[in-house]
């Protein structure tokens, strides 16, 4: 196991102040990346609750209800609701398996397939604006260190699902 690193002092509770704090720009950032992916993926008729399942499906990230709220991080209702609009509107199909009555496979239909094809294209393109103006090596460094933050963050509650 590696050593825990050694905590920094670079905030202070007596001046410290939103403005300069990096998780509140990260959050920033998310909020501004999401606005403009939202947009970008509407012109293609996709809204948020869409393209993330189709996504996370057409890659192998999950494959039942239960992997697909692990990995969005919804509730199991709200998944469960989601996938019933999902289906309605013909993107996926539920299949029972076929070892285990229990559990219910997803799978994308053609629309659905067709869908998230569209996905990763319009990420890279939103994320490559977002870099304008960035060396590839400011853009891996950049990486390099949310990569640390993560893995700093990941050790405030042992136990918990790492992000």
């Amino acid at each position: 196991m590696t050593a825990k690193p050694a905590k920094a002092s670079f905030y202070s509770g007596d001046s410290y102040d939103p403005g300069t704090s990096v998780g509140y720009q990260i959050l920033q950032l998310g909020t501004l990346i999401r606005r403009e992916v939202d947009l970008r993926m509407a012109e293609h008729g996709l809204t948020d609750a869409q393209w993330k399942p189709l996504f996370m499906l057409s890659i192998g990230r999950a494959e039942t209800a239960h992997e697909l709220a692990r990995v969005l991080d919804c509730d199991a209702g709200a998944v469960t609701r989601m996938l019933d609009r999902l289906e309605a509107k013909g993107l996926i199909e539920r299949v029972r398996s076929e070892t285990d009555r229990r559990v219910v496979h997803l799978r994308l239909t053609d629309a659905g397939r067709a869908a998230a094809d569209i996905v990763p294209h319009v990420l890279a393109d939103a994320h490559n604006d977002l870099f304008a103006g960035f060396s590839r090596d400011e853009w891996m460094q950049l990486r390099e260190l949310i990569s640390r933050l993560i893995a700093n963050a990941n050790q405030f509650a042992p136990g918990r699902p790492a992000a």
